[in-house]
């Protein structure tokens, strides 16, 4: 294996053997393990495995969990591999350590899209400088949960891991036995020969110590017992008997409470505060200015012996709050500012092919339409909140976060000590998203923990603080050209679109060590436009970036969230104009594309596309490709009382090799009640610089009498791992606001959806 991939042994105290693996986590569509084992380079290590003295299987969990059941899938690849029962791996949830890097991430975000239609590696589209591809490879080792990717990243490294601790194991007992490797066979954890003798990996913990194996492989697909079965997730019997530690369960001797009032106004600040009648109530002990750490608003805490009564003493505080410098910000004026952009500026071009002017020029016919989506939240169901401790110049860190590194860098900077002092542990998540990406929240439970003399404190917000100060989903809005031949086909389509770009912000806030310019092409805005995967002759797609000052942020399925329901909502514009069945029209279209052919082929077959339904219902259907994954879906829809209610959602997913089929049903309906969420109600509005929005009853989720039958059908597939948490989400909306022109005959381009 050379320097590419090294085992790292070490017999400790307690008689384990650890294991660790320098394979970088690259994306699996663009490597394999054999490339793997054969590339030359010094990487840093990714990850362990600890073997126990009892023959238990511990891995290091780099991953973050909050419900997708990542840990259960990772645990299955090494059990897998080391040939152990499930319930025989434990999980040792790691910290802040950047040996756990994380590539998929770091490819979504980069300006550039790497796939063509069918998810082949193919030359970048706009040329990327050696010096970003350096920064990211050298410096953005993040640990991070986020972007559908963590069995894409690990599908690969861990099951090398596993088979590399499993052969010392396997070599070890055989040097003991005085006989061939290769005729030992394990079977649940246990080592044996013909021979007679056998033994547990533990008892031979420490003969593998220090051995380095060779011929090491993987197991091949026919001889999976684990992988692709359904398997019970790991975290779901803490969850329900209530062992689950959230962030809001730490609980330390001497822990003090605290929660916060930042100003209503996005960036706006305290002019003047009196905090006598706060701190005259009891269990009150201190008010804490609070700065405008990672991107967030400045504001107070106040600190108590308990949760409410900091929450009291909140309520209590008199302050005069200030707007920003920059003026107040306003949702309507900022959709002008984006129509504006939209009509005078060119935007960054993501995608051209063919000719497109000269096929306006010829066109017979033109079709135009403008969609619009706006500001969204995050509103995980557990709000932000951070538990702190700064004494004798160390800082620890209990916080549910997707980015454990980051929160190491925020504590070690506010607290002004080495990154070496701070250590981060990780809780489970109520919910991500992407608002866990953010560390604003940590700055703050670290500023109040270096103002209480050493005593660990727990710093919550409230829902309203939550809904008010989030990093918010972007308003985005896009204009559609399509030209029609003299024979009524699609010979051009054109599409512009404007909106925040994310991650130049989020990279100088959250990065600050790559220092990319604030003007760099982000491909997140621009996603699931300039890469339709529908044939048609020329195209050109381009995006203006604008800068509104609202602090926006990752959200689940990032640009693809609105983008998808741009696109396939005029797709289907374009059959009705055509005079197309929308599915033979998409058909038609994807000749050059089996594989989103087979996936909406399978989604229609299943629900029935073209068979009569009730009186007073209708279908529509969205087909869309994000994070590796394709997903389409058929939604079945009806007007009660004048509202939209849908009754059925059927997906079918090519998401690649599938690890635990009953975790890919799961998220398939995960998103499907999150995406109709959004598109039935969400909407952040701004108004004099205040959300408007701040708490469920203005901001509302379906309800379980709302929500649709979702049924998932998963595409039999042997390409590497894709992802799932998010891929089901774009095509919602759409697929809802089709049925619903299908059913009334009016089409849908704004959203939240209405009738």
């Amino acid at each position: 294996m050379k320097r590419r991939t090294w085992l790292l042994s070490a017999l400790g105290a307690t008689g384990a053997m650890v294991v660790g693996w320098s394979v970088l986590p690259a994306r699996s569509r663009l490597g394999s393990p054999e490339s793997m084992l054969k590339t030359e380079g010094d990487l840093a290590l990714n990850g362990w495995i600890k073997i126990a003295a009892d023959g238990s299987v511990v891995l290091a969990m780099p991953r973050s969990e909050m419900g997708q059941g990542v840990h259960t899938a990772l645990a299955m690849l090494v059990a897998e591999e080391m040939d152990v029962p499930l319930s025989r791996v434990c999980l040792e949830q790691a910290g802040d350590d950047s040996i756990y890097g994380n590539v998929a991430m770091q490819v979504a975000s980069l300006p550039f899209h790497p796939l063509d239609s069918e998810g082949e590696h193919k030359p970048t589209l706009i040329k990327m400088s050696e010096w970003v591809v350096g920064k990211v490879a050298r410096e953005l080792g993040i640990n991070a949960t986020g972007g559908s990717s963590s069995i894409a990243d690990l599908w690969d490294p861990l099951r090398v891991a596993a088979a590399m601790a499993r052969a010392s194991l396997v070599h070890a007992a055989a040097a003991a036995w005085k006989v061939p490797a290769s005729e030992i066979t394990v079977v649940h954890g246990v080592m044996q020969h013909a021979s007679g003798p056998s033994a547990h990996y533990g008892q031979m913990v420490a003969a593998a110590s220090g051995s380095t194996p060779t011929g090491i492989q993987i197991k091949s697909r026919e001889h999976w017992q684990l992988i692709g079965q359904f398997a019970p997730r790991s975290d779901i019997p803490s969850k329900v008997t209530g062992q689950a530690q959230f962030g809001g369960d730490v609980r330390l001797p001497g822990m003090l409470f605290a929660t916060v009032q930042m100003c209503p106004m996005l960036g706006g600040s305290a002019a003047s505060m009196d905090t006598k009648d706060t701190l005259a109530l009891k269990g009150v002990s201190k008010v804490v200015p609070l700065d405008a750490w990672g991107g967030g608003t400045a504001g107070l805490a106040v600190v108590g012996q308990t949760t409410w009564h900091a929450h009291l003493g909140a309520q209590a505080l008199k302050v005069q709050w200030q707007a920003p410098a920059a003026g107040v910000l306003d949702s309507q004026r900022i959709q002008a500012d984006l129509l504006k952009a939209l009509n005078t500026e060119s935007g960054f071009t993501f995608h051209e092919q063919g000719v497109p002017a000269q096929a306006e020029k010829a066109a017979v016919t033109r079709i135009d339409a403008l969609y619009q989506a706006p500001y969204l939240a995050h509103a995980t169901m557990e709000p932000m909140n951070c538990t702190a401790q700064v004494k004798d110049g160390q800082v620890e860190i209990w916080v549910p976060t997707q980015v454990p590194q980051m929160v190491r860098d925020m504590a070690a900077k506010v607290a002004k000590v080495d990154k070496t002092q701070v250590a981060v542990h990780v809780t489970q998540l109520g919910g991500g998203f992407g608002r866990r990406l953010e560390v604003d929240f940590v700055g703050q439970a670290v500023q109040v923990a270096m103002a209480c003399e050493g005593q660990p404190v727990q710093l919550s917000w409230s829902r309203e603080e939550d809904m008010t100060h989030d990093f918010y989903r972007p308003m985005h809005l896009a204009k559609f050209q399509a030209s029609l031949d003299d024979k009524g086909q699609v010979s051009s389509l054109r599409i512009k679109s404007a909106g925040d770009a994310i991650t130049p912000r989020y990279a100088q806030r959250a990065v600050p060590i790559l220092s990319l310019p604030v003007d760099m092409p982000d491909k997140t805005t621009s996603e699931g436009l300039f890469d339709l995967p529908y044939g048609f002759a020329s195209q050109h797609m381009s995006h203006v970036a604008t800068s509104s000052g609202v602090p926006v942020g990752f959200w689940r399925s990032v640009g693809h969230s609105h983008n998808a329901f741009f696109s396939e909502s005029f797709i289907d514009e374009l059959a009705a104009a055509t005079k197309q069945d929308p599915l033979a029209f998409r058909l038609h279209w994807l000749k050059d594309a089996p594989h989103y052919a087979a996936v909406l082929q399978l989604a229609a077959d299943q629900a029935g596309w073209g068979l009569p339904l009730p009186a007073g219902r209708a279908r529509g259907l969205a087909l869309h490709r994000s994070f590796g994954s394709i997903v389409a879906q058929v939604a079945e829809v009806s007007l009660i009382k004048g509202q939209i209610h849908v009754h059925r959602v059927v997906c079918a997913i090519d998401c690649g090799t599938v690890v635990n089929p009953g975790t890919v049903a799961q998220q398939m309906e995960s998103s499907v009640i999150f995406g109709l969420s959004a598109a039935l109600f969400g909407q952040i509005d701004i108004v004099g610089g205040v959300v408007q929005q701040s708490n469920f009853p203005s901001y509302p989720m379906v309800t379980l009498s709302q929500a649709p039958t979702v049924e998932t059908h998963i595409v039999p597939s042997t390409r590497h791992p894709a992802g799932v948490g998010e891929p089901a989400v774009p095509p919602l909306a759409p697929a809802v606001g089709n049925a619903l022109f299908a059913l009334t005959g009016k089409r849908q381009r704004a959203l939240p959806l209405k009738v």
